[in-house]
């Protein structure tokens, strides 16, 4: 293993396997000290960040609004007494950004919206001779919608996760959103998302308070049938505990980039791309695959000469150290195995010909063919939502689209002939199974 930096090379796939590409179960999250001392702050005592999300889901389930209101203030540092952002200042926010953000922000609702609008989604019904069999799809009864507004807020996350529901005919969708410091308004760039994707109803607050808010619902805030957006641990951790109770798009974790690279990738721009992923949290991770030991070499010099322009280096710098590296393969087919074993959010093809490896790609949460489909477009501009499955997860998740929105409904109408020639097997596996009322109930139909 090489190292420079804090960015690995890794030449042993094993090394590699049991370090950076290793998966860890959300269950099994050793929280940092800093984490439980912060619960001793709020809390007055040690808590792990899952049984401090616990206690916070049950006041909110046992006191509304008013705590929500204390966890504001608690949490964020906020006193505000009325959670609802009124409309006005959504339309106030469109205003006050610059223009040419506001331009940006319509085109990437405009492309989310196309995008999604050719997902095939209908209900169907095959009738024939002996009866009719189909499903009905219906959109659910209302969604709530995350977004993250801390350090770095995320109204691309609105425009992602709202417009695809919006397609599915969902009709009633809220937001809920951190509150800022200070006076607790809500990040301008965020309001102005919710007025550009024609989301009313926007509240302030954030964290696993405002999961439980949209769970249970409280005086102001409406319980929703699904929740979606991606957050920090409390809320992957109260998204997983209230699940059963109202659905969820998945346990979003920190964010993933791995790129597959051949010999003739620009080690500038695959520097780039992993950096942009650093960028967004110490838990990030930012891994190249590679049979080129002298590009990965190339893109580590890159990446840390690119550094220091950066804003948040310090940031980068320890997500690098903690979840990133390069693993040197034997070809690109291993390259591919190991990318299916780790099932990654983002998936990035920098090859002379990506299309011709396209079959090898079974878990991804999305793939990026070539250096022109760099990642960072789709976490804005591209079309699909950015919302995808991370932590592994894409081995059986698959990225934020309409069937999160809809619930399917089986429809059976059986003609009468049909249902009796029906019944004769039926009876036979009712009696399999021990159950003589479910066999009576079919040989009933049989006799009349």
């Amino acid at each position: 293993m090489a190292s420079e930096g804090d960015w690995r090379i890794f030449t042993d796939i094993a090394e590699a396997r049991s370090s950076i590409l290793k998966r860890d179960s959300l269950r099994d999250y050793d929280a940092p000290e800093g984490l439980i001392e912060g619960a001793v702050e709020i809390f007055g005592e040690r808590l792990l960040p899952e049984d401090a999300v616990k206690r916070i889901i049950q006041s909110v389930r046992a006191g509304g609004d008013e705590a929500l209101r204390d966890w504001n203030r608690k949490i964020d540092r906020t006193d505000i007494e009325e959670l609802l952002v009124p409309d006005e200042d959504l339309e106030a926010a469109l205003e006050s950004i610059p223009p040419d953000l506001r331009a940006a922000l319509v085109t990437a609702s405009e492309r989310i919206r196309a995008f999604h609008q050719q997902q095939p989604l209908h209900s169907w019904i095959d009738a024939g001779a002996d009866g009719s069999l189909g499903q009905l799809v219906r959109p659910v009864d209302s969604v709530g919608v995350y977004v993250p507004g801390g350090t770095a807020p995320l109204p691309s996350s609105l425009l992602m996760s709202a417009i695809p529901a919006q397609v599915a005919a969902v009709p009633e969708i809220i937001v809920c959103t951190p509150p800022g410091s200070g006076g607790g308004d809500v990040h301008p760039a965020i309001l102005a998302a919710a007025a550009i994707a024609g989301v009313k109803r926007v509240y302030r607050v954030g964290g696993a308070q405002a999961i439980a808010a949209m769970a249970y619902g409280t005086e102001s805030i409406p319980r929703v049938a699904t929740i979606v957006g991606a957050g920090n641990l409390f809320v992957t951790l109260a998204k997983q505990q209230v699940y059963g109770d109202v659905g969820i798009d998945g346990t979003l974790g920190p964010t993933e980039t791995l790129l597959i690279a051949d010999a003739n990738a620009d080690a500038r721009l695959a520097a780039a791309d992993l950096l942009a992923q650093a960028e967004h949290d110490v838990l990030a991770s930012a891994i190249l695959i590679t049979p080129c030991l002298d590009l990965a070499r190339a893109v580590q010099g890159e990446m840390q000469r690119q550094l220091p322009a950066f804003e948040r280096e310090d940031i980068m710098r320890e997500s690098l150290r903690q979840r990133g590296g390069a693993v040197i393969t034997r070809n690109l087919a291993q390259a591919f195995e190991l990318a299916n074993e780790y099932a990654a959010e983002h998936l990035c093809l920098l090859l002379d010909d990506p299309w011709r490896w396209i079959g090898q790609v079974r878990n991804a949460g999305g793939v990026f063919l070539g250096e022109h489909s760099y990642e960072v477009l789709g976490d804005y501009v591209a079309g699909p939502s950015h919302v995808m499955p991370t932590g592994g997860t894409a081995r059986f998740a698959s990225p934020l689209n309409l069937l999160h929105f809809v619930k399917i409904t089986s429809l059976i109408a059986l003609e009468q002939n049909s249902a009796r020639a029906l019944s004769q097997p039926a009876q036979l596996i009712a009696r399999a199974e021990s159950l003589t009322a479910h066999a009576a109930a079919a040989r009933l139909r049989s006799s009349k």
